[in-house]
This record gives C-alpha cells, structure tokens and sequence, in this order.
C-alpha cells in the first residue's frame, strides 16, 4: 500500500490547545466576542491552571494523531495559584525534549503566555503555531507502518 502524500495547500492541522481558565481562556474568549479571524485549527480544552497539565495528556494527544498542542497561561508572576505557571514552564522544557526523544519535531508542542485582556495576542500567537505547525506537515509518527 502507498503511502498517501498529503496536499500542502488543502491541508490544516489539528491543534489542541491546554488554555488556564483565568487568562488564556478568557483571552481567547475575548478574541471570539472581539470577532477576531485566526485559524479554526485549534480545538480548546479549558483546564483551572497550565500546571494542571499532565505529560500523559500531550503524548496521548500526539498519539491520537494531533498534529500539534499548544499551552498557554498566566503570564509568570500573574498565576491565580501563586506559582502553577511556573511549574507549567519547567514541565514544558522536559515535555519537548520527551517528544523530540519520541522522535517528534519538539515545535510540535508550544508554550505561550496570554491574559485575559489579549484577545488580539491570542489571536497571533494561534496564527503563528498554525503556520508553524502546517510547515512541518501532518503528525505521522504513530500511524502503523510508517516511520
């Protein structure tokens, strides 16, 4: 069986987004009711805090044939618990050197720091990682018989 190539140009990726609920959410809300454009590539999942984000939930997302995750918080010094983005920060470091171990392109996973009051930087920084990610093309490193 061939492989299929993919057409770079009618292909979007898939990206889930890890978004804490007191900033980044909200900022992303905020370019919804602002009517932003950016792209719809990204499916959000609302957590309470980014340092609530377990490894295991990227590699599942990755496993399950994602093509990127972005996380994106608090700014640092701004966490509504206190420190939980700056766990988040050091769990991310050793989230992309795992995933670059897997044998992924660690820009597959991306970090961002958006406030509520950032709905046209929520808006970029998705801009931005979607192009980013459309560069590298689709994730296929856990389809069956590729390598």
């Amino acid at each position: 069986m061939r492989k299929k190539e993919f057409d770079s140009i009618d292909w979007e990726p898939k990206i889930i987004g890890f978004l804490c609920k007191w900033c980044s959410y909200a900022g992303a809300d905020l370019a919804g009711s602002s009517r932003l454009i950016y792209p719809p590539s990204i499916n959000i999942i609302r957590v309470p805090c980014t340092s609530r984000i377990k490894p295991h939930f990227v590699v599942k997302a990755f496993a399950t044939g994602i093509d990127g995750v972005l996380i994106s918080g608090c700014h640092p010094g701004s966490c509504h618990y206190v420190n939980g983005n700056y766990k988040a920060r050091r769990r991310f470091s050793v989230l992309r050197r795992l995933i670059e171990f897997m044998g992924m392109d660690p820009r597959r996973l991306q970090m961002s720091w958006v406030s509520a009051s950032e709905g046209f930087k929520w808006a970029d920084v998705v801009r931005k990682a979607t192009e980013e990610i459309r560069q590298l093309g689709p994730n296929r490193l856990f389809i069956e018989g590729e390598t």
